[in-house]
């Protein structure tokens, strides 16, 4: 509700209400929840505060308590205990040719022209017009300004020239297209049958006509989608940084309104993750980093469903697909707490959350120009039309080669939850809501080395019902 409204529903009852019980009231309240906020304050009562609020849940809570078990947390995709790869030659080649084959898939759904189905025999007319498909090998400038890509598929290869004069749009579209994503092209071929003459770049997207979940295609059994889920990343409990009291206001902020919490990596800082970071710990064990951030996620209030995806500083492989948590890290937090690899999918409240860390933006922001570490949701939107997390093989992200690429986007999210670059950007594309959560964590000294500003005690509360969220502030 807007905050106007609220005043003005206390106000016609003689009301005040304080900054702190404001804000709990706008991001959660009903106006059912409002009448009953009023009939349940004392006539003395000149300001309605957060113990009136508090004091509500608690007359509720059983008939909260019986609402949420009816949506419990499903794990849709996961890698723990799925991971197969010893990373022997034979593994790299099904990998790719998985990715391939998905995505191949995806983009015949939307390609018109005539098919090459095999770019080792292009004996065809090249005259008309013609489509590829295929793996994006190698990306060149030539000498005199055009953009020369090399896509590859199961058979061969093709050199595809797109003009820097002849279609501008284009050429500059070319800008953001990355090594080892799967495309299409369309154009005609030369008379040699060894250059194409693209006209249109096309990628799997996602599909103009997709409805998400909040628009009542997919809903859980017995009722609409529902809930709120507050979404966070990047704790990074054990290091000098970590904002400990915003985080205990955060964790006391959390109330019956709140149904879900999705915690998308970087729980603890984590040991030896860059040269000389025993200098930036408060805590030099892992262990007892890991018990602290127990401490703090056992605290919030048990009839929140917690789901903790790992990320680059946890204590789990480095290479992605990342398994959840060992059995010696998930033991020292609460039972009910749904463990998951980073990427994962999974669904609350009838709505498909893709969990994924984020660390392959490190590659898409360096790799793409005009993007940032300041708009997250810019790198986050063009995972979601290359249809894949992490698209660039053997860049800053260490990729295990499963016989399955992990990180195809399949199927779509309702919403596309990342971290890791620490700053904070919520937006929409195509129905899909794309969530970067910030951080728990002040600037470090690396991060002022490289001049990156975050964005710390942030959390942004999503209506599962209506897809409205809010960015609540805790600093």
């Amino acid at each position: 509700m807007e905050t106007g409204e609220i005043i003005q529903i206390f106000a016609e009852s003689g009301l005040l209400v304080d900054p702190e019980a404001l804000d709990i009231l706008r991001t959660s309240a009903s106006p059912e929840q409002l009448q009953d906020v009023l009939k349940s304050v004392d006539s003395s009562v000149m300001v309605v505060g957060t113990e009136h609020i508090k004091a509500l849940n608690a007359i509720n809570r059983p008939e909260k308590e019986k609402q949420i078990k009816s949506s419990p947390v499903t794990i849709l995709s996961d890698i723990t205990n799925q991971s197969t790869c010893i990373g022997e030659y034979t593994d790299f080649v099904q990998y790719f040719k998985h990715r391939h084959s998905l995505l191949g898939d995806m983009l015949r759904k939307r390609i018109s022209a005539r098919p090459i189905e095999s770019l080792k025999r292009r004996n065809m007319d090249t005259r008309e017009p013609l489509s590829v498909i295929g793996m994006v090998l190698d990306i060149r400038t030539t000498a005199k300004g055009h953009k020369l890509i090399e896509v590859e598929d199961t058979t061969g290869t093709i050199a595809v020239l797109i003009h820097k004069e002849k279609d501008k749009e284009l050429f500059d579209k070319s800008k953001s297209i990355l090594l080892d994503e799967v495309i299409g092209v369309t154009g005609t071929l030369s008379s040699d049958g060894n250059l194409m003459f693209a006209n249109a770049v096309i990628r799997p997207d996602i599909p103009n006509n997709y409805r998400a979940a909040f628009d009542g295609l997919s809903v859980p059994a017995g009722g609409k989608p529902g809930g709120k889920a507050v979404f966070i990343s990047d704790i990074h409990v054990g290091s000098k940084t970590f904002l400990e009291d915003a985080w205990l206001k955060f964790a006391d902020w959390l109330g019956d309104d709140i149904d879900y919490l999705v915690i998308a990596g970087d729980v603890v800082d984590g040991i030896g993750v860059f040269p000389n970071q025993d200098k930036e710990l408060a805590i030099l064990d892992i262990y007892e980093q890991y018990e602290r951030a127990a401490a703090y996620l056992n605290a919030v209030p048990k009839h929140i469903k917690i789901i903790i995806s790992p990320g680059n500083h946890d204590a789990v492989r480095q290479a992605e697909p990342q398994p959840r948590f060992p059995e010696k890290i998930t033991r020292m937090f609460r039972s009910d707490i749904a463990f998951v690899g980073n990427p994962s999918m999974v669904e609350i409240g009838g709505v498909k959350v893709l969990i994924y860390h984020g660390r392959s933006m490190d590659d898409i922001i360096a790799s793409i120009p005009g993007l940032s570490y300041s708009e997250p949701s810019k790198p986050m939107t063009e995972m979601l039309r290359m249809r894949h997390l992490s698209p660039i093989y053997g860049g800053r992200v260490s990729i295990a080669p499963e016989k399955q690429d992990h990180f195809v986007i399949d199927p779509i999210p309702d919403i596309l939850h990342c971290g890791h670059v620490h700053t904070v950007g919520v937006s929409r594309y195509k129905n899909v809501l794309t969530i970067n959560s910030g951080t728990w964590q002040s600037q470090t000294e690396f991060q002022k080395r490289m001049n990156l500003q975050p964005m710390p005690a942030r959390a942004t509360v999503v209506n599962l019902a209506s897809m409205e969220h809010r960015i609540m502030e805790f600093n």
